[in-house]
């Protein structure tokens, strides 16, 4: 079994090979003061939206009590969040990145974040495979998750996509066959 130490070193290393590949483009890590991170897996994370509210992002997985690597105030690693997997949670300048880092073919396809949104607003789904949050008094979108992408170890795109489940977004990654690790990219932005 990895120590935690080596497990978000591992996880690091993972999602950092694969952001350089994929280019500039990426939202970068950033300090965001309005970005409030809990401490545990399931207390996730709220962000703020373009209207001044604030959602919560949740992490449900098999190890939800996992306590958070602290590595500067923007980024944090979830080692061993479920079986084969850790997540590296970044603030950016806009909102969060849920980099999830699936080790191998035991990790589970799907990973659930439940989404809670104060009242008159809502999350509807867009063309792009993404999820909009929505001002229902004003029809004006004010926040988005991101349709995610996911990569394998030789930079090869893997199939990762959305399913609303209720209040949850389950992001779903066809790994098999992948080359691991396999980096997927959950992405909040106001």
């Amino acid at each position: 079994m990895r120590h935690a130490r080596d497990g978000a070193a591992a996880a690091m290393n993972a999602a950092s090979r694969v952001l350089v590949a994929r280019g500039r483009n990426e939202p970068q890590e950033l300090e965001n003061p309005d970005v409030a991170w809990g401490q545990r897996a399931r207390d996730g994370v709220w962000v703020p939206t373009k209207d001044g509210q604030r959602i919560h992002i949740g992490i449900d997985a098999t190890a939800a009590d996992t306590v958070a690597q602290v590595l500067r105030p923007s980024l944090r690693v979830f080692v061993g969040i479920d079986v084969d997997t850790d997540i590296v949670a970044q603030t950016t300048a806009s909102g969060v990145r849920l980099l999830t880092v699936i080790h191998g073919a035991d990790a589970p396809a799907e990973f659930r974040f439940p989404i809670s949104l104060v009242d008159g607003l809502a999350l509807e789904a867009m063309p792009s495979g993404g999820y909009d949050v929505v001002h229902l008094r004003y029809g004006a979108t004010v926040g988005r998750m991101y349709n995610p992408w996911a990569s394998d170890s030789m930079f090869r795109p893997v199939k990762a996509d959305y399913a609303l489940e209720g209040s949850s977004l389950t992001m779903r990654v066809q790994h098999t066959g992948a080359y691991y690790p396999v980096v997927a990219d959950p992405h909040y932005a106001r």
